[in-house]
């Protein structure tokens, strides 16, 4: 039976995991840290993940802990007015057959854990760093914490600082955006009643964005607020940050804004510098692929970043099914994937500089909004990652 090796333990090395192991593989999931486990922060999961999580068998679990939103809204920073808005809930769900989540990431992270660890065929190991790999004619050798490890296949799923990646094509330069990021948790019984709609908001305001929407079936307020500034660059989702800071950059913003911010669990506060990174022109060598942000890490500007992970699972998965020669199984994956996801990366990019215009490029922008649909969103919710392989070949 074909094993794969799996560096790296979170959303999308797990969703990998599980997607290969249903289609009959054999999986080691190798992940650096003590435990399986995520910072606390909220994450958007649209209908092209929840159709593959579904198809996991994960949705019991995934209703349990999540929160249904019932729409987008656009809104103006200082004012509050609304610029636009679209539905989810149940008019996505009927239009694409599966729903839009708001979920915690330590939420998701436990749903996959507890599905990979009664799944047949899946190994987990934690406290387990890759520090090398070499391939032979037909298998490759992965050096985990000074052991060796065997396998077909070597996925690296180890991040936006993969090992993986650097063992392949070496170190990457990243440039950073001017943006920080904060990410805040608030517990909804600090809050004043019905002040929080059922909603992914966004404020947009000059240099900046404010996104809030409720995650851990509406008990908390996940809250992403962008500020443009020079002087910090520290690209990491587990640093610390500090109260004081995050309410200045967003002084003068909406009272709703100020309320959050006041309210935000200083225990769960983080910030971490945006970099980006290009698309990359090839993922693979031989034996060896990567996955999710190892090999197209996205700017938070379009909520798809899990959702291409999770995607990329079920793609890979399929071809591997599809071939007995895993070299030619993971070009024609990377084939299939590298023009989606370089799409999502370049319009979280264009997103970043439009959510945060001024003047009259911003009224511009916002007359825009109003008149456009949820249609635009059809491309990007209606991937269907369990069949673009099979409808590929066809």
């Amino acid at each position: 039976m074909t094993r794969l090796l799996v560096s790296g333990g979170g959303i999308g090395g797990l969703s990998a995991a599980l997607s290969l192991a249903r289609s009959g593989f054999e999986v080691e999931v190798f992940e650096q840290a003590p435990e399986f486990g995520e910072v606390g922060a909220g994450i958007q999961l649209s209908p092209n993940a929840t159709r593959v999580l579904h198809h996991l068998g994960l949705a019991d679990a995934l209703e349990a802990c999540a929160f249904v939103p019932a729409r987008t809204e656009f809104r103006s920073w200082r004012s509050g007015g609304l610029i636009s808005t679209n539905p989810l809930g149940e008019t996505l769900r009927d239009t694409y057959g599966f729903p839009y989540y708001h979920i915690h990431r330590g939420d998701l992270l436990a749903v996959l854990v507890a599905a990979a660890g009664r799944t047949d065929g899946i190994t987990l190991h934690t406290s387990a760093r890759v520090e090398g790999f070499r391939q032979a004619a037909d298998s490759v050798h992965v050096t985990v914490s000074g052991t060796e490890h065997s396998g077909d296949a070597l996925v690296g799923a180890d991040g936006i600082h993969s090992a993986v990646r650097a063992g392949l094509f070496g170190p990457e330069a990243a440039t950073f955006t001017g943006n920080v990021a904060w990410r805040a948790l608030v517990p909804v019984t600090r809050l004043p009643d019905r002040l929080i709609p059922p909603a992914a908001t966004v404020w947009w305001g000059p240099r900046g964005h404010f996104v809030c929407y409720y995650v851990r079936s509406g008990a908390l307020v996940n809250c992403v607020c962008v500020r443009e500034k020079q002087g910090w660059e520290v690209e990491s989702w587990t640093e610390r940050g500090e109260y004081r800071e995050l309410k200045d950059d967003f002084a003068g913003w909406n009272d709703t804004v100020q309320t959050l911010i006041d309210n935000a669990d200083p225990d769960a506060l983080y910030k971490w510098a945006l970099h980006d990174r290009p698309p990359m022109p090839r993922w693979s060598r031989g034996a060896v692929t990567l996955l999710g942000d190892a090999c197209h890490p996205t700017l938070p500007f379009m909520a798809q970043g899990a959702a291409m992970a999770i995607e990329d699972g079920a793609v890979l998965a399929a071809c591997l099914r599809g071939s007995s020669d895993v070299p030619a199984a993971l070009s024609r994956y990377e084939d299939l994937r590298k023009d989606r996801t370089a799409g999502i990366q370049l319009g979280s990019r264009r997103n970043a500089r439009v959510f945060h215009l001024r003047g009259v490029q911003a009224w511009v922008r916002n007359r825009a909004a109003r008149r456009a649909s949820a249609r635009s969103m059809t491309s990007l919710f209606d991937y269907d990652a369990l069949t673009i392989a099979d409808r590929a070949d066809g």
